[in-house]
């Protein structure tokens, strides 16, 4: 079965992948902490959360996703929220300060001191994910 990596860029992107990750949780029987609850292990058979979620040696479930936001607030609240141990903290980027709501800004200074860590992150991702990955970017339109 093919991997998805989940990419969730800016306020509304990681606002829109927390409560998606929410919701496949709750599709698939994993708890916050991302282990199966009780009564989905009994009941699920079939492997399809597979698609967004890698299996870590303990038997936990973790997002094949990294959010990442220039200022930090949105992403320290799925650090602080109830799914904060779902996420490995390497795939949770946020930079010093916004943007603020300037393109230039967030493009040619800000943004550029935090592109090479967010790039290796995603390397990092699809190297361990070497079956031939998809990606699924969630941003503001």
């Amino acid at each position: 079965m093919r991997e998805c990596i989940s990419v969730h860029v800016g306020q509304a992107g990681v606002q829109i992948g927390n409560a998606c990750w929410e919701l496949f949780c709750l599709e698939h029987g994993i708890q916050a902490d991302g282990t199966f609850s009780t009564q989905a292990s009994k009941i699920n058979d079939d492997d399809s959360f597979t698609t967004f979620f890698s299996e870590t040696g303990n038997g936990k479930h973790v997002p094949r996703a990294v959010m990442v936001d220039l200022e930090p607030t949105v992403v320290d609240e799925v650090r602080a929220g109830t799914y904060r141990q779902l996420f490995h903290p390497e795939q949770l980027i946020t930079g010093k300060e916004d943007a603020a709501n300037n393109y230039a800004r967030g493009h040619y200074t800000v943004g550029k001191e935090s592109i090479d860590l967010v790039l290796d992150r995603i390397r990092k991702l699809f190297r361990r994910e070497s079956k031939g990955s998809s990606v699924l970017k969630l941003n503001p339109i």
